[in-house]
């Protein structure tokens, strides 16, 4: 029967959806109309956009399917979003759930939508076909009523798809009862199902991952979410193969198909003849550890198989498919279900600290909801891994997540020794991938492993029953291993033998070599490295051969921009090492060093000076005033008395250490090239503006043949050099420069990097003086999220952004708010900084323009008389901030009527405006 004239339907939908889209599909095209539908019409390769933009322009309209993943963000391409709700005139919205007018698009909350969602199987066809137009008047004469009825007379070949959502279970049926914590894995059963339809003549599916994955749990809820699917569904406990024709007896004997006297094997085989020539089953055979054993007994025919293992050999009998661990947003999702009330930030941390495990979830909500609080649980995770992770009602797991671990690595230990005693060196690492080149390296000094240390496939069988085993993720070129499965092995381990296995660590990760830490290339395989160094399961502090590796780790987290964790780890390190080898030390001075530079890094520039200071006069009294790590202390102090506004002592401090370098090291060196890339900073800020601009043009010039056009310190000097080209009245050219070196830093460093924040800030202010006000505000307004959400709200490089953002909001006429912006801005200033310090003055003189531009002229001019007299007493009357606020002043007098006064006040011609940049 059709409903009128046939009409060409788009069928627009999300992923998760697509049974929906399969349904309402099949009955259109049922109905005489053509459907478009991508699972059904394109091929991989195809052309999306392409293929979409076809698709709608032959459609009559476009049938979507309406629900919360379908206006999630990143749900559509921005083809699809802007080609459908181009053609919201000719939409036909279905909502296949719940939805308030909240859930949908704003451009699409006004159409009407019909509900497919909540009805029958009856109800929903009617549903859709009232919804695309039936009921209109029929084209051709109705069939004669004495014919019988003819609604199924023109089915397809293939069956007809049930209702989604419909549960019936069919008769031939033994799953076990659902999950009813069952949460999240939406995208893994979707992929499970599209799999299963692949439109093979036999599909067979096969999960596989890590014990306490949640393989099984995916299993069975894609049995009963899809029973109704099915006339034949079959749950075969299949850990011991031996046992599998046995199952396939008891099948084989519901079917009718049995004969008791000819054994089990015969019988397994007759069902499996049976089943090549039957629709509609589904056979799940969970816990499977060797394909081998399987084959023989493996279904084929028209049906589907969907098979769990931990081992991931299954690419010749299936279409494997690797599950990981939660996605944190379906963790959390489950920690709420099972745990009530629980706070979000301690859902979100228990999530992390159990590795978003779906095993070690359930257990911990099993403990916690008898009575243990989330913060005890956590301390016993900390303190007690082993014999929590014991503890917890899973009725839906097979065993505790300890146990699990530990039959596995029994079975391993039974296999191969070694693999067994790689396991226990690797728990003791950290949760992150380890390179297997670090462990060839290392091999030679691993005792705690039997075998032959220069066997040239030590690595390849040692690790396979490690992946074979579920116990570890293996790929061309790591491994990794869970954080709790790592905590059961070390709760397990020899207490006899734990000083040779922290030993064996220690020499892997002494086989490291990351390379150059100031590298952005190596910062990848530097992050590896420093998460194992920092994982605590092995004291490093204590080892004096991971000293340099350890000094290096600190730098790399300073040059990528983590200088919370590098001050951190730095602090750590030299309270160990000062007490093992004194404070004068070389390692405890660097160290020292590094603390300083980090500290100040973090925005804590007063408290840096003392331990930048202590580091300068060790290193002076021990190594004297021409040692190249004696030069690296100078150059850093002389950085914070840039930072604290002491700029004539800084610039003095920058022209001797640059000279001493340039005698020690050479001109080229790239230390050399640091101090001479400050010095130019520090000219700069005392208004130096030609000798600055011809010390970073040379200094570039040189950083970029000595360190390449794509390192931070050279993009550093190309946005100083930009900089100074507006300063010195060329502000589209200095625009220029900014943008390219926006745009690479940021492809290099990515957006979040304090480099590429520094530079972002730049080209702010190349559109502030442009008179762009609009986009710098919005680009200020960016800046200043990212500075506050990396480095904190009271960062002096936030500060800075927020009194920019302020000024630009002034120049849009938009005083109050650049008023609440830079008051708030003040008093952090004031209270991080002092009253005296530049950047304090700066956000008085902001207040005072703010002022200035409602008229309020006299308290404009209280406040600027303040800041003058300040910066005439710490920067000098002729310092360029001080002569901003004399001209700045002088024009308020003016506005007042004291012309007088304000001609005896100014003096000299007014200074170009460039606000100061960071020394490093």
């Amino acid at each position: 029967m059709t409903t009128g004239t046939g009409q060409r339907f788009f069928i627009s939908y999300a992923g998760a959806d697509r049974l929906w889209a399969e349904w309402v599909g099949w009955h259109l095209e049922r109905d005489g109309h053509h459907v478009e539908l991508d699972v059904w019409d394109w091929r991989t390769g195809d052309d999306f956009v392409q293929r979409m933009d076809e698709g709608l322009k032959k459609a009559d309209a476009v049938v979507a399917l309406f629900s919360k993943s379908y206006f999630e963000d990143g749900r559509w391409t921005q083809e699809e979003r802007s080609a459908v709700v181009a053609r919201r005139d000719r939409i036909i919205p279905l909502a296949v759930e719940p939805l308030s007018n909240h859930d949908v698009d704003p451009l699409l909350a006004s159409k009407v939508r019909k509900n497919l969602h909540g009805l029958d199987r009856t109800a929903a066809v009617a549903a859709l076909r009232e919804a695309v137009g039936g009921g209109g008047r029929p084209t051709a004469a109705p069939a004669f009523p004495g014919d019988g009825p003819v609604d199924d007379a023109v089915l397809p070949q293939s069956p007809q798809p049930p209702l989604p959502g419909t549960t019936e279970r069919p008769a031939l049926w033994n799953v076990r009862r659902e999950n009813r914590d069952f949460s999240g894995r939406e995208a893994e059963i979707v992929q499970l199902r599209a799999a299963l339809l692949s439109g093979r003549h036999s599909a067979v599916y096969a999960l596989h991952g890590m014990g306490g994955i949640g393989k099984t749990q995916i299993a069975l809820e894609y049995a009963h979410r899809f029973a109704g699917q099915y006339d034949l569904v079959w749950w075969i406990d299949a850990e011991q193969t031996d046992q599998i024709p046995v199952h396939y007896t008891e099948l084989a004997d519901r079917l009718g198909i049995a004969v008791r006297e000819a054994g089990a094997e015969h019988n397994a085989r007759t069902l499996l003849a049976e089943l090549r020539t039957r629709r509609g089953w589904l056979i799940i055979l969970d816990n499977i550890e060797d394909p081998d054993q399987i084959e023989p007994w493996l279904p084929e025919g028209p049906g589907h198989v969907v098979i769990t293992s931990r081992n991931p050999n299954w690419r010749r009998l299936a279409q494997p498919a690797s599950l990981d661990v939660f996605t944190r947003a379906d963790s959390l999702a489950y920690l709420r279900t099972r745990v009530p009330g629980i706070a979000e930030e301690q859902a979100e941390t228990l999530a992390k600290e159990l590795g978003d495990l779906p095993l070690a979830l359930a257990q911990a909500a099993g403990v916690i909801e008898n009575g243990m609080t989330v913060d005890r649980y956590r301390r016993l995770l900390n303190d007690s891994t082993g014999r929590i992770l014991r503890e917890g009602e899973v009725p839906d797991y097979s065993a505790s997540l300890a146990a699990a671990v530990g039959i596995a690595a029994a079975r391993v230990s039974d296999e191969r020794r070694a693999s067994a005693a790689l396991l226990q060196v690797a728990a003791f690492l950290g949760p992150e991938p380890i390179p297997t080149e670090w462990l060839e390296v290392a091999r030679p000094r691993l005792t705690t492993i039997p075998g032959d240390a220069g066997d040239l496939m030590w690595t390849r069988n040692t690790l396979e029953p490690l992946r074979r085993y579920g116990l570890a993720r293996i790929d061309a070129e790591a491994l990794q291993i869970h954080r709790l499965t790592q905590a059961v092995l070390r709760d397990q381990a020899d207490p006899a033998q734990t000083g040779a296995l922290h030993d064996d660590a220690a020499a892997v990760l002494a086989a490291a070599a990351p390379g150059d830490p100031q590298t952005p290339a190596n910062w990848p395989t530097w992050a590896t490295l420093t998460a194992h160094l920092t994982a605590e399961h092995i004291d490093v502090t204590a080892r004096v051969g991971l000293r340099a590796t350890l000094l290096d780790a600190v730098h790399f987290l300073i040059r990528s921009g983590r200088p919370r964790p590098a001050a951190d780890l730095a602090a750590e390190l030299r309270t160990a090492w000062t007490s093992q080898s004194g404070p004068d030390d070389a390692d405890v001075l660097t160290c020292t060093q590094y603390l300083g530079h980090a500290t100040s890094d973090v925005g804590d520039i007063r408290g840096a000076r003392p331990i930048i200071e202590d580091a300068y006069a060790r290193r002076r009294r021990t190594l004297g005033d021409d040692h190249p790590d004696t030069l690296q202390s100078a150059n850093d102090l002389g950085a914070i008395l840039s930072g604290l506004s002491e700029d004539v002592q800084a610039l003095s401090m920058c022209e001797d250490t640059l000279a001493r370098r340039r005698g020690v090291l050479g001109d080229d060196h790239p230390d050399t090239l640091q101090s001479a890339a400050n010095l130019a900073i520090s000219l700069a800020k005392l208004g130096h503006y030609r000798q600055a601009h011809a010390a970073a043009e040379d200094t570039l010039a040189r950083q970029r043949r000595v360190l390449g056009d794509d390192h931070p310190d050279t993009f550093r000097s190309a946005s100083h050099l930009a900089d100074l080209i507006s300063d010195l009245g060329d502000k589209a050219e200095a625009r220029r420069r900014n943008e390219d070196i926006l745009a690479r830093c940021r492809r290099l460093l990515g957006d979040d990097h304090p480099v590429t924040l520094e530079i972002a800030h730049s080209y702010a202010g190349d559109l502030y003086v442009l008179g762009e006000y609009e986009d710098a505000r919005r680009r200020y307004e960016d800046n200043l999220a990212r500075r506050r959400r990396v480095l904190g709200d009271d960062h002096p490089n936030a500060l800075t952004a927020a009194h920019d953002l302020a000024r630009s909001l002034l120049a849009l006429g938009r005083p109050k708010e650049a008023h609440e912006l830079e008051e708030d801005t003040l008093a952090r200033r004031r209270r991080l900084l002092g009253d005296d310090h530049l950047d304090t003055l700066r956000s008085v003189r902001g207040v005072a323009s703010i002022l200035r531009s409602q008229r309020a002229y006299p308290a404009a001019a209280k406040l600027l008389e303040d800041t003058r007299t300040r910066q005439i007493r710490t920067l000098g009357p002729d310092h360029p901030e001080t002569r901003i606020t004399t001209n700045t002043l002088a024009e308020t007098y003016r506005a007042m009527g004291l012309k007088n006064k304000a001609n005896q006040l100014q003096s000299g011609k007014k200074p170009k405006r460039r606000f100061g940049r960071k020394r490093r």
